[in-house]
């Protein structure tokens, strides 16, 4: 069975809402496709159903036998919700509270989606890309791995189990030998104990931010183009990394990224400057004075 359940409470609001709405032009163009007791659905209002799920539920909606599935399910609740307005269960001061605090939940809900779908300008845009520019960072990179124990590679033919202190020395060793004049690529594929890598003298490609362990992106970051970094040590063990290349990812190419980072903060100037136009009065007796309230965990 499909699982609607938990979304059908905010989603018969509605119903009940579109119920007070002008009825169509004419029946046939939106025919009535379900019926609950005196109650009535028509097509648009269960496409209105349908359409407030959330994008996977939608996906599980596009044969007959789906959407009676969730038909079967509004009927259901539709039935007990009549039968609960038979025995006035919906004139009680409760119901009517949680009632009105839902409804201002969904209609919360609705104008946030509207003011964090609002385009950034231009401007705001760009200006987050120049304070942030380092997250665009692109690096091309080679490494090579000496494993030790209990690293998360296993341990590469032909080699020899090495403790802690063994591995940190021979990543010294084969380091004073690339900074001597050896090829890294060369010494890469000998020495690797990341085989898939190795395999192509160390290349690891082009990677962003983010994309390699918190320990390795903390230097290689940083590390100077054209230079073998010291040893640095993960879980897989210590990595010599040769940066060869750095480049910040264009605007135009980060423009979605951004967009996505700083919606959040959109809604939230909106919401702010919606507080700050309304006026909010609190009981202080009842509710305390904010200066004597704890400190929000």
């Amino acid at each position: 069975m499909l699982e609607f359940m938990k979304f059908l409470p905010f989603l018969l609001s509605a119903v009940a809402l579109w119920g007070q709405q002008a009825a169509p032009a004419t029946a046939a163009a939106d025919p009535v496709v379900l019926t609950v007791g005196s109650e009535k659905i028509t097509r648009s209002m269960f496409q209105e159903i349908i359409s407030s799920l959330p994008a996977q539920q939608q996906a599980q909606l596009q044969t007959p036998e789906a959407r009676r599935s969730l038909a079967e399910q509004v009927a259901e609740l539709k039935v007990m919700a009549q039968e609960a307005r038979t025995r006035k269960l919906d004139q009680s001061a409760s119901f009517k509270a949680k009632v009105a605090l839902q409804s201002d939940q969904i209609l919360a809900n609705a104008v946030y989606q509207e003011l964090v779908a609002s385009d950034p300008d231009e401007a705001g845009l760009r200006a987050y890309y120049a304070e942030h520019k380092q997250d665009w960072d692109q690096i091309k990179a080679r490494h090579i791995l000496i494993r030790m124990q209990g690293s998360r590679v296993p341990l590469r033919e032909g080699h020899k189990e090495l403790t802690d202190a063994e591995a940190l020395a021979k990543a010294k060793e084969v380091r004073a030998k690339i900074v001597a004049g050896a090829k890294f690529e060369e010494v890469a594929k000998i020495e690797s104990d990341d085989t898939g890598s190795g395999e192509n003298g160390g290349d690891l490609g082009t990677f962003g931010q983010g994309q390699m362990v918190p320990e390795f992106d903390e230097v290689v970051f940083k590390a100077p183009v054209g230079q073998v970094t010291e040893p640095i040590k993960t879980a897989y063990g210590y990595h010599l990394i040769l940066i060869e290349e750095r480049k910040s990812k264009p605007f135009e190419d980060a423009r979605a990224e951004i967009e996505q980072k700083i919606r959040p903060d959109i809604g939230k100037k909106a919401i702010d400057a919606l507080k700050a136009k309304t006026p909010v009065v609190y009981d202080d007796a009842y509710f305390g004075k904010a200066a004597d309230l704890p400190p929000a965990k």
